[in-house]
This record gives structure tokens, C-alpha cells and sequence, in this order.
């Protein structure tokens, strides 16, 4: 199994100093990734995420400059609040800059608040999602790029620079359009799902069309230094007989110092591939 783990982008660890440092420490310690989370704005009245958030890609660009070789990830890019031609371009720029590290994780988005906060419609995301990702995957391969939707249209643009080779696109969601989204992608990312959830989900990512090159991700809670050790190291296992070859750890400690520590335990109880 792989391990990911998300930057301190968020909450009261969250600084300049604490991301660069964990990005640092993480590819020393063997990590294949670090991750970052996109809320634009969050309602007062919503008690999750926190509402201290960097801006997800500004966040995996600054940690690319702090590393090497770690690979950088969306959990998960809101695709539809961005506009995919913007997007496009950052996200072929971060992988270009960063040496072709990028991975995508990509959804729709649960918070109408949002959406309504951005004055975009919640109810056409899910379209709205799937012509993104189509003018995307077209505008990192073609020049110039043509792409005509029923919400996006581009007539003889170019958008460079191009990524450095294919961007990885993981699929987040459970719902039907969602998987069948996730079928046409690269992997899938889930999140909240217990071990048998997760194999039922992945026979629908296999009745989809995910072949075996398709990488199963998951994003969990992971953090040693507040869950019962034996709990984390039969959860790995249980996802990993699921058919997880991925996992994305979160943990919630408050400084830099304690993220640090969490991981360097972490990788002691789960091995890395």
C-alpha cells in the first residue's frame, strides 16, 4: 500500500514554515504524496471544513518548491467551481513547474452554500464536471484546442504550457454518475467508507471499466498520536484486502512539530510500498 499524507493547508497548524516543513519530512520519510483540500469560500454557518484553508494550488506549489521528488495531490479538487480553462492552465503550470508530480483528485462538491456563495448552479455541477474534465484532458494534449458543450465552448485556443505528461485524474464520489465518471478516469479517491463498503464500491469502479492499472485511494483520519495504534494497523490491512493501493492521511494535530511526529509514527505502523 501507498501513503499519502495532506499538508497542514488547514486549521490552526496551517502556515508557510509548517507546510514547507511537512512537505520536507515526508519525502524523507518515504511518502509517495502530500495532499491538499479546495474549499474557495466556506459559510459561517458551516462547521466543516475549517475556514483557514490556503488556496489548494498555491499551497502544492510552494511545497513543490520545498521538495524533489514527492509526488503533490487535490483531496479533491471542486472541479466545478473553477473555471476549467483557468484551471487548465494552473494545474498544467504546477505540474510543469514541479517536474510532472501532479495527481487530480477531482469532484462535484457537497455544499450548496458554496456553490450559491460563487453564483453557480448546484443542481449542473455534475455536467458541468464532466465537460471540465473532457476540455481539459483536450486542452493539455491539442494545439490549438476546439471544444464545444453545453457550458463551455473554445474555438482555436492555445493554453500552454502543457503538463509534462499525462496529469493522473482520481475520481471522488459514491454516486452512480460518479462512479461512472471514475470508470473513464485514472483511479478514485474515497473517503468515509468503511473496509466492506469499500469492496463493494471497488466492483462498481470494475463494472465501470477500471482496468488494473486503476489506482483505488482512500483518505482517512490516520493520526497515531490520537487513535489506538492496533486500530490504524488493522484498518490498513482490512482496506488494503479491499482492494485500497492507496491512502491519504489526515492528521489533526496543531503545530508543525506534532504533524511531523504523527507521520514518523505512521510510517512505522503502516509499510510503504
Amino acid at each position: 500500500m501507498r501513503l499519502g499524507v495532506h499538508l497542514p493547508q488547514y486549521g490552526r497548524a496551517a502556515s508557510p514554515e509548517a507546510i514547507a516543513s511537512v512537505a520536507v519530512r515526508a519525502e524523507e520519510l518515504g511518502f509517495a504524496d502530500v495532499w491538499v483540500s479546495d474549499h474557495v469560500a466556506i459559510p459561517a454557518s458551516q462547521g466543516y471544513p475549517s475556514p483557514y484553508l490556503f488556496d489548494p494550488v498555491l499551497t502544492l506549489g510552494w511545497a513543490a518548491a520545498a521538495t524533489s521528488r514527492i509526488r503533490l495531490g487535490t483531496s479533491v479538487m471542486v472541479v466545478p467551481q473553477h473555471h476549467p480553462l483557468q484551471l487548465a492552465n494552473q494545474l498544467a503550470s504546477l505540474d510543469r513547474l514541479s517536474g510532472g508530480r501532479l495527481t487530480l483528485g477531482a469532484g462535484v462538491g457537497w455544499s450548496k452554500a458554496e456553490f450559491e456563495a460563487l453564483d453557480q448552479d448546484f443542481h449542473t455541477r455534475g455536467r458541468r464536471m464532466n465537460e471540465a474534465l473532457e476540455l481539459m484532458r483536450l486542452a493539455w494534449t491539442t494545439d490549438p484546442t476546439t471544444y464545444r458543450g453545453d457550458f463551455f465552448t473554445l474555438e482555436e485556443f492555445k493554453i500552454q504550457p502543457k503538463p509534462v505528461g499525462s496529469i493522473p485524474i482520481w475520481i471522488g464520489g459514491t454516486s452512480d454518475a460518479a462512479i461512472a465518471r471514475a470508470g473513464r478516469a485514472d483511479g478514485y479517491q474515497g473517503i468515509s467508507m468503511s473496509p466492506d463498503e469499500m469492496v463493494a464500491l471497488v466492483d462498481r469502479l470494475r463494472e465501470a471499466g477500471a482496468g488494473d492499472d486503476f489506482v483505488v485511494s482512500y483518505r482517512t483520519g490516520w493520526d497515531p498520536n490520537g487513535m489506538d495504534h492496533r486500530q490504524i494497523v488493522d484498518e490498513a490491512e482490512a482496506y488494503a484486502e479491499a482492494g485500497v493501493h492507496h491512502v491519504v492521511a489526515a492528521p489533526w494535530r496543531r503545530t508543525a512539530e506534532e504533524w511531523i511526529d504523527s507521520m514518523e509514527t505512521l510510517v512505522e505502523l503502516v509499510s510503504l510500498d
